[in-house]
């Protein structure tokens, strides 16, 4: 069978991959504190894990199975951490990260990390999430104990201190990540982290009243989204060239044989 059918499948198929990956960051140009995902693309023999090894020029067949087994299929994808824009809402528990680091929370799953500061108060005055989860104060040996807010006016400092009417109640949790530690999406802005990788955040700076935006941006989306659907297109057509070819071929050599 023509390679080039193997080409044109899997170039469609990973086509449609990254749609869900591009229609998921267009999804969320709203979302507080969202972190786009970026789709990578690498060739069929590296993702065997197999290297292209060097050609002596006179072996044309070779080179040419090598070139064919060249074509880009889609290697993964990887988190955007750049920094969304700063919005001023004036809520006193509404909290923006400058920099490095996540707020640690803690679900019925356990502790995930986030960079969604949109918090209110609950009925026992614990600061939690859109989502009722608990945001966790900063203790030794990492104890999850929640943040709890007496009566009183709130001040969140830009290290994570929490006061009410000027006396010191808690601190915010932040925690980051060596670079290449592996983030796992649990919902919209819910990140999940392998046991024991936080460490203390190197540059994480609070924004009382503030939060922040999402960092995909709504038209580099939509224009990826139109660019992907038209190249699937294009590969949706090749296949039914190379199907009709192998048809024809069918039905012209076969009788023959």
């Amino acid at each position: 069978m023509d390679s080039g059918f193997y080409s044109s499948f899997t170039g469609f198929a990973e086509r449609l991959s990254a749609l869900e990956l591009v229609a998921n960051n267009l999804a969320n140009a709203g979302t507080v504190g969202f972190k786009a995902q970026r789709e990578f693309y690498r060739s069929f023999n590296a993702l065997l894990g197999s290297q292209p090894q060097a050609i002596p020029p006179a072996n044309i067949t070779q080179a040419l199975d090598q070139t064919i087994n060249q074509f880009g299929v889609l290697g993964g994808s990887s988190t955007d951490n750049t920094q969304g824009t700063l919005q001023m809402t004036g809520n006193d528990t509404d909290v923006a990260l400058e920099g490095t680091g996540y707020f640690a929370i803690l679900t019925t799953n356990g502790v995930r990390f986030t960079r969604d500061g949109n918090f209110h108060l609950d009925s026992k005055r614990n600061l939690v999430t859109q989502q009722g989860d608990q945001v966790l104060s900063a203790q030794p040996n990492q104890q999850l104990k929640p943040v709890q807010i007496p009566d009183g006016k709130l001040s969140i400092s830009a290290d994570g201190s929490v006061s009410v009417d000027g006396a010191l109640v808690s601190k915010l949790r932040i925690d980051d990540f060596p670079k290449g530690t592996s983030l796992v999406e649990e919902g919209n802005n819910y990140l999940v982290a392998p046991t024991g990788a936080a460490l203390a955040p190197s540059s994480a700076t609070l924004r009382q009243g503030m939060l922040e935006s999402s960092n995909s941006d709504a038209v580099r989306s939509t224009v990826a989204l139109i660019d992907l659907q038209r190249t699937a297109q294009m590969m949706e057509r090749a296949l039914s060239i190379f199907d009709n070819d192998f048809n024809r071929t069918a039905a012209q050599d076969l009788p023959h044989v």
